[in-house]
């Protein structure tokens, strides 16, 4: 039987998904996390970046469906929560955007943009922050 290719992204899937990649600590989180599932602490250590910072990738990857998070107990009885790359795959194409940025939603559409370059601006505190540790 032939394999059934996934459904196209909606347009807010895809700028989600595009905006979690769009920073490179993000593809760095990605890259590690394939290698192996792993918990913040040890991820913190082995990617060389803050706790709170690689929490704050961590929640977006996640919103975008790219990593997950699951709690586990410890032998010493902490509670940890360890990442995964979650499966996905996306074929862009430039047919494949139109498809999608004519599904996004009105929200989408109007705060992509300042929404997008808050994000942005942000997140580029936040890395000039850790650099300069």
């Amino acid at each position: 039987m032939p394999e059934v290719p996934p459904p196209a992204p909606t347009g807010d899937e895809l700028l989600r998904v595009l905006s979690a990649l769009g920073n490179p600590h993000r593809m760095r989180i990605v890259a590690a996390l394939l290698e192996r599932r792993n918990y913040v602490s040890a991820l913190a250590r082995e990617i060389g970046m803050s706790r709170p910072l690689l929490h704050m990738h961590l929640q977006r990857l996640e919103a975008a469906g790219l990593v997950v998070g699951t709690l586990e107990l410890a032998e010493d009885g902490k509670t940890m929560k360890y990442f995964d790359v979650a499966p996905f795959f996306y074929e862009l194409t430039p047919e494949v955007v139109a498809r999608a940025a004519a599904t996004l939603t009105e929200a989408e559409k109007t705060q992509a943009g300042r929404t997008e370059a808050e994000r942005t601006e942000a997140e580029r505190t936040e890395a000039e922050k850790e650099e300069a540790k």
